[in-house]
């Protein structure tokens, strides 16, 4: 296997996992890479959002993206700083549409004659079409996981049907915690790449 002179004794490692990852699809390597950094990914989303629930998220987002691009990774720097680069620009990302999201729940109109100011909220209450329009959403991506291979779609399914937490996934399965998010991180990929198929059809 080709190995970097140049790299440290960790940046050995690293890129001979990736290249495992790369040419043989070995989940081995993706779940090494996992258990390698995903505590100081966490960790590092912690602090910037002070939530544990998405910081949790956003480092399996990290994850993903960085496998899903692992073709771009070079070797010239450290996995860990590209990685933490993509980690911290998603969650700017997610940061920036959470402040979009909350600033278009109201909108301020000032009664000019008495000076004051009033907040409209907009009716959350779900009517019939609403609720039909979830419902046919939820049964399409049913339909999509069902493509999956079995191993895939079961996990797929403890995680976003059952909700599931990645621990109880991990005891049910029998597997390692870090082989659990490595399915999860390739299942969403997976999943992504049928979605986009279909999309391309219509």
């Amino acid at each position: 296997m080709d190995v970097k002179p140049k790299l440290t004794e960790k940046g050995q490692r690293d890129y001979q996992l990736i290249q495992r990852a790369l040419e043989y699809n070995d989940q081995q390597a993706y779940t090494n890479l996992v258990h390698y950094y995903r505590e100081a990914v966490y960790y590092l989303m912690l602090k910037m959002t002070s939530s544990p629930t998405d910081a949790e998220d956003l480092t399996i987002e990290a994850f993903g993206r960085a496998f899903k691009n692992l073709t771009q990774y070079s070797p010239d720097y450290g996995f860990s700083t590209w990685l933490f680069r993509i980690a911290v620009n998603n969650c700017i990302d997610f940061q920036r549409r959470n402040r979009l999201q909350t600033s278009s729940l109201h909108e301020e109109s000032y009664y000019p004659y008495i000076g004051a100011s009033v907040v409209q909220l907009a009716d959350t209450t779900p009517n019939p079409e609403d609720i039909l329009i979830k419902a046919q959403k939820v049964e399409t991506m049913r339909q999509i996981v069902e493509k999956l291979k079995p191993h895939y779609r079961t996990i797929v399914q403890m995680r976003y049907f059952d909700e599931l937490s990645y621990e109880e996934i991990a005891q049910k399965m029998n597997l390692p915690l870090g082989t659990v998010k490595a399915q999860l991180f390739r299942s969403r990929e997976l999943l992504y790449n049928i979605l986009r198929k279909r999309t391309d059809k219509i």
